[in-house]
């Protein structure tokens, strides 16, 4: 834990995702034999069952799928920042694809603070593009900022 906030814990097949995120790109899983993209990273392709993967890399932008105001928060280090809106986030390249994150107001601000969009601003189908928390060294957690003012 950084400052109370709970740390990625990667395994094997989703350690490439926390490696990428860390030099701030959003790349998901792919099947290399028939093209699949995945997320969650798992170690075969659900659709023709291969085990060789590859890591692809995508534009970051979405739009918002489904949103959730958190409150209150069980641990005291997310209770400080509650109530904080929390995205699923489908990706533009690819929509079966969906990230869950927190929100942050502008692509310049990935440190905000967790309640610093207002859930006024929020609506399903917003654009919203990756951005990457530094939450510990050696960690970074993509978070999504709104594209529109």
């Amino acid at each position: 834990m950084a400052g109370g906030l709970l740390l990625p814990w990667p395994d094997t097949d989703g350690e490439p995702f926390w490696q990428y995120a860390l030099r701030g790109e959003l790349r998901v899983q792919a099947c290399a034999d028939c093209g699949l993209r995945r997320f969650p990273p798992r170690p075969a392709c659900p659709r023709c069952h291969s085990f060789a993967d590859e890591w692809r890399p995508t534009s970051g932008r979405g739009r918002i799928w489904s949103f959730v105001v958190a409150h209150p928060p069980l641990l005291p280090a997310y209770a400080e920042q509650a109530p904080y809106p929390v995205a699923v986030v489908e990706l533009d390249d690819d929509p079966t694809i969906r990230l869950v994150g927190t929100l942050t107001p502008s692509v310049r601000r990935p440190d905000a603070p967790w309640n610093a969009v207002p859930v006024s601003r929020l609506r399903i189908g917003a654009p919203v593009q990756a951005v990457y928390q530094i939450l510990a060294p050696g960690v970074a957690v993509p978070r999504w900022a709104l594209t529109t003012p």
